[in-house]
């Protein structure tokens, strides 16, 4: 009757342990690569889907709705800038987080992802240790960086909504990327504060991530045009970083 018990025991806690298990889709046309990845991000206790090229990552996004993708640059029948820029123009998939894991180390190819909305950048070859850490910093500053969804900021006709994700401009939605949202959001509940670069990178990017000052810039640029007449309110204090007015 005791080990009767404790096998139900152990099975219902399995069974919950499944169901929170985070979800990553894991895109790469390489299938040593996926299977590696898969094998040790499943041992993490991770729950892993796999796509080897563009087209199957957008569907399986959708159905699957994994809380992270890892995707590759070099795809077939869509390359992963284009499959990136799909998934940011579908309000489903929009806040999916992304690292790009690639081979390619260029720095236009980083801007042009960071552009679309892309959170990480990783270059290959990265041992899978260090994957493995970088993955679990992602999800738990995801964790520790939950907004507070107690009220909405609102200067004039900016209204942003920390419960939605969501920012209106005179009355229209304005749609930002999870990364371009997390530093308007950053910015604007410390009006009037100055805020360097490397603040905003050490609290809203993972460490150990190669980037650089032009990465905030870029999406500070994003960001102000999506704001239209409301872009000045981020202002540029040059040599340091980037300041909220507080009027």
């Amino acid at each position: 009757m005791y080990l009767t018990i404790n096998f139900a025991k152990s099975q219902i806690e399995f069974i919950i342990k499944v169901a929170m298990a985070k979800k990553i889709l894991l895109v790469d046309d390489e299938k040593d690569i996926l299977e590696l990845l898969e094998f040790n991000l499943e041992a993490e206790g991770y729950k892993t889907y796999k796509a080897r090229d563009g087209e199957e990552a957008l569907k399986k996004a959708v159905e699957k709705l994994p809380d992270l993708i890892l995707l590759d640059i070099m795809l077939p029948k869509k390359d992963g800038l284009t499959v990136l820029r799909e998934l940011r123009a579908n309000r489903t998939t929009a806040d999916i987080p992304v690292i790009f894991l690639t081979a390619k180390d260029s720095e236009i190819d980083e801007i042009v992802g960071l552009e679309l909305g892309a959170d990480d950048y990783i270059i290959k070859p990265i041992s899978i240790r260090k994957l493995l850490a970088r993955v679990k910093k992602s999800f738990r500053k995801t964790h520790q960086q939950m907004i507070d969804t107690s009220e909405s900021l609102a200067f004039g006709a900016l209204i942003i909504d920390p419960a939605s994700y969501q920012v209106v401009v005179d009355g229209k939605e304005v749609t930002l990327t999870k990364k371009e949202f997390e530093i308007l959001h950053f910015l604007a509940r410390r009006p009037g504060r100055v805020i360097t670069r490397s603040i905003l990178l050490d609290e809203l990017w993972d460490d150990n991530v190669v980037v650089i000052d032009r990465t905030v810039d870029v999406h500070i640029r994003k960001i102000r045009e999506k704001l239209g007449v409301y872009m000045d309110l981020i202002e540029t204090v040059k040599g340091i970083g980037y300041r909220f007015r507080s009027e």
